[in-house]
């Protein structure tokens, strides 16, 4: 199948089903200048462990070196801005085509794009809180501490430790997840997965609860055989393609 007939079958998939969500991941923030997690020779996690500078038990328990070696990677993610696969999937949702955007990014550059239903699953940078009195900050208040290496930053109520608004390895899943997954399992017909190597679970449970699927993603994942339609092409492209398609029907 040619690149133009995949784009062709998933729109007319789509069209098909009634309750389309999209799942991003990573690789859709890529073309904002993110570094994704998992692509050879230039993934963040081929550069250092994630596990070693920025878990829950890293920030209470060396919180120095959760600030010094892992906030860094949070401060520039916050800096990105939405790319043209953003804003296309932003304007699917305003023509109908799709409910919503559940992503594992935490950038919030779905929100800044224009997407009303967006289930950030593993938090996000535009605020943080206290860990003792949880007063909320905007994350440039944590930002400004660490650059004026007050570190780890406190809060200015009870001087208790900020910390970012993210899901950090060993936190739970938000509460809302649970009440995603039933919603996804009653209502969703069809799933988009968008830059996703659907390997970081729970989320990766999701595609597992629905009818059908395709996947736009630059590696191979372990849903390709699943899928009713898979794209390895640039994303951004892709998605803009796939809108032109849709317009064009």
């Amino acid at each position: 199948m040619t690149y133009t007939e995949q784009v062709e079958k998933l729109a007319e998939l789509i069209k098909e089903h009634n309750n389309v969500y999209t799942l991003t991941g990573a690789g859709i923030s890529t073309a904002s200048g993110v570094p994704d997690f998992r692509s050879p020779g230039t993934g963040l996690w081929e550069k250092v462990d994630p596990m070693a500078v920025s878990s829950v038990d890293v920030l209470y328990n060396n919180p120095r070196l959760f600030y010094e070696a892992g906030f860094s990677r949070f401060a520039r993610i916050s800096n990105a801005s939405p790319n043209k696969g953003h804003r296309v999937l932003a304007d699917l949702e305003e023509r109908g085509y799709i409910k919503g955007v559940i992503t594992q990014n935490i950038d919030g550059l779905h929100v800044e794009a224009g997407s009303k239903n967006v289930w950030e699953v593993h938090g996000h940078l535009r605020s943080g809180y206290c860990l003792g009195c949880n007063k909320k900050y905007p994350f440039e208040e944590l930002v400004h501490q660490v650059e004026l290496k007050r570190i780890p930053p406190v809060c200015h109520n009870c001087h208790g430790m900020l910390r970012p608004d993210v899901v950090l390895f060993g936190d739970p899943m938000p509460t809302f997840f649970f009440e995603l997954q039933h919603k996804i399992q009653m209502e969703c017909d069809f799933m988009l997965v968008v830059g996703s190597s659907l390997v970081v679970y729970p989320v990766a449970d999701l595609p597992r609860m629905t009818k059908k699927m395709a996947i736009i993603n630059n590696q191979p994942t372990d849903y390709d055989a699943k899928s009713e339609v898979v794209i390895r092409e640039d994303i951004s492209e892709t998605l803009s393609d796939l809108r032109e398609k849709l317009k064009s029907d």
